[in-house]
């Protein structure tokens, strides 16, 4: 039934639609049920709109560690500014104290170095 005149929709059902409806309002396919065929589709739509799902987790992960930096400066008195507000990326830890923001740092000072080949 249509919100706007209240009418029933006048498209005709499609031929093949077994819940006899028009492609608009659910003629053709419900996508998969399997549970394979799920994990089918959802690997191969990487994309949404213009990133891929690394590009998103990297973008969180960034905003993640910005959100910490703000946390930083504040407990260390570094700003007097408003915190940002919103939600919070994935992955964000809150620092409340200066312990944590030096654990903070050891944590990024040893991500850093990981993995990195010495020349010699």
């Amino acid at each position: 039934m249509s919100k706007r005149s209240g009418e029933q929709c006048k498209k005709p059902a499609l031929k093949a639609s077994r819940t006899q409806k028009c492609e608009f309002h659910g003629g053709r396919s419900t996508g998969p049920k399997t549970q394979a065929g799920k994990a089918r589709i959802a690997a191969a739509h990487t994309v949404h709109g213009r990133e891929t799902r690394e590009q998103r987790a990297e973008r969180s992960a960034a905003s993640a560690r910005i959100s910490q930096l703000e946390d930083a400066m504040h407990v260390l008195k570094m700003t007097t500014a408003p915190r940002t507000r919103g939600r919070k990326a994935t992955g964000y830890k809150p620092i409340t104290s200066v312990e944590s923001v030096v654990q903070m740092l050891i944590d990024d000072f040893l991500h850093r170095n990981t993995g990195v080949k010495e020349e010699g």
